[in-house]
């Protein structure tokens, strides 16, 4: 099930919701909330549920251990027996393939590949996990003795699959005790209708174009304007489309009384790749930070070993998001500009004008999206060459342009989509309405009537169009 189907917003959320507000008791609501997480992450898979539930022993188990011992090198076993533990069930999962590939091509061993299904969303609660237990660990939060908290803040559907990450702390309060005003619901009703938006209308659209100006099965014979503007459209589909996973998600956790933090920033209106990552996938980027960059050092050290850092982390940021190699260089790709804007780049970035560096971040992060798109390396280097004309494929061709200009007004959509505009235009008639009552009536009518059309809009974007899974949930 995903949060973009019919059955989910007409069926599963709505009867969720009725009741959650039926009982008034805390632990009832956190047990309705558990019984539809589990229903949700085992529907389409119901064996993966005791992979998440053992995970969930692990840390939980673990925790409890650190815990309930005073002596720091008991606390540091129980830290490790985890992250073994976690980690170990990951990599299985995740990259024992990749890891077989590699040795086969090496020795010719195994004889086949091993090749297991990768649950959806383990990467993202196994990071969440790991963040608690180390958090007991460092004492900054003690640990839950009851293990069906744990196991619904891990599970619980707002965000188990494609994140944002959210560290326990920033929810142990609200588990146990959370109020729900009618403001609050509002607020979150209309996020999760702009965020189906974003996935229906724009993010699904962008798919489609991109499918039509790039078709796999003849890439290296597209012409170099389709792969630009096809590239463009996978640049604007996948940030619509992981942001407005997170968009619904913290939607949810408004209509039930939990607080997620942004997990995006505009991340393209950015003026270096310092400031790109410092947008971007915020919770992934400050569990690397928090739990990896600063333990080995961070930027405490001298050049060489903030460098050194950096390298470990982007090097598994990369293999995060997928067991191949085009992401491990994707990760590097990335690398090399922080360490080069870290130098020297970005004190010269600091005294030019803006627009210079939004240029510079936005030509990066495009070429960084086409290694993050292709897994088959020579796919990749096929789209590189047509890009300049190196497949001895054409610059445009009739088709090409007859596709661009179809789109060419969803691509501006796109791009204010992307943007902070209607943000700022909505911030503007706030203001505007606290002196005049036309404009104050004005904006009322638009946030009661914006998410009922985007609703409806969505909804007649997905019938006949029953699975469309968001983008992140393959990591």
């Amino acid at each position: 099930m995903v949060f973009s189907s019919l059955l989910f917003v007409y069926l599963f959320l709505p009867l969720c919701l009725l009741l959650y507000f039926l009982v008034k008791d805390i632990r009832a609501r956190n047990l309705i909330l558990l019984l539809f997480s589990l229903i949700f992450y085992a529907w389409t898979n119901p064996k993966y549920i005791i992979l998440l539930v053992v995970m969930v022993f692990i840390n939980w188990g673990c925790a409890v251990g650190i815990d309930s011992n005073g002596r720091r090198r008991v606390k540091k076993r129980w830290l490790i027996l985890d992250l073994v533990g976690s980690f170990g069930v990951l990599g299985v999962f995740k990259y024992l393939g990749f890891a077989s590939s590699i040795l086969q091509s090496i020795t010719g061993f195994p004889a086949e590949i091993i090749r297991i299904a990768l649950p959806i969303g383990i990467s993202f609660y196994t990071f969440q996990l790991v963040s608690y237990t180390i958090d007991v660990y460092r004492g900054e939060i003690r640990a839950e003795r009851n293990f069906f908290i744990v196991l619904l803040y891990a599970g619980m559907f707002h965000q188990c699959i494609a994140g944002p990450i959210v560290r326990y702390q920033d929810v142990a309060e609200e588990i146990d005790y959370r109020v729900i005003d009618s403001d609050e619901l509002s607020k979150g009703v209309t996020r999760f209708a702009v965020g189906l938006a974003k996935k229906t209308l724009l993010a699904n659209t962008c798919a489609k174009v991109f499918d039509t100006l790039v078709p796999m099965d003849s890439i290296g014979s597209c012409s170099a304007l389709a792969l630009w503007i096809g590239m463009a459209f996978f640049m604007f589909q996948i940030y619509l489309d992981f942001s407005a996973y997170s968009d619904m998600a913290i939607g949810m956790g408004l209509m039930t009384g939990f607080h997620f933090r942004e997990n995006f920033n505009y991340p393209y209106v950015g003026t270096s790749i310092t400031d790109f990552w410092r947008r971007w996938h915020i919770s992934l980027s400050s569990f690397f930070r928090d739990y990896l960059y600063i333990p080995l050092g961070g930027n405490r050290c001298g050049k060489a070993r903030q460098i050194f850092n950096l390298f470990v982390v982007w090097f598994l940021t990369g293999l995060w998001h997928g067991a191949s190699w085009n992401y491990v260089l994707w990760g590097l790709f990335f690398f090399v500009f922080l360490v080069i804007e870290k130098t020297f780049l970005l004190d010269i970035l600091e005294s030019i004008p803006k627009a210079f560096g939004h240029i510079y971040m936005v030509i990066v992060v495009f070429f960084g999206w086409i290694i993050f798109k292709f897994e088959d390396l020579g796919v990749m280097g096929t789209v590189f060459k047509g890009m300049f004309c190196g497949n001895g494929n054409p610059f445009t061709t009739y088709e090409t342009g007859t596709v661009f200009l179809n789109y060419i007004f969803f691509f501006i959509l796109c791009i204010v989509a992307v943007t902070p505009l209607l943000k700022n235009v909505s911030y503007i008639l706030t203001r505007l309405g606290d002196k005049y009552k036309g404009i104050l009536i004005f904006k009322s009518v638009i946030d009661v009537a914006a998410p009922v059309v985007l609703l409806a809009l969505s909804t007649m974007a997905l019938v006949g169009n029953s699975y469309n899974p968001f983008l992140y949930f393959q990591f």
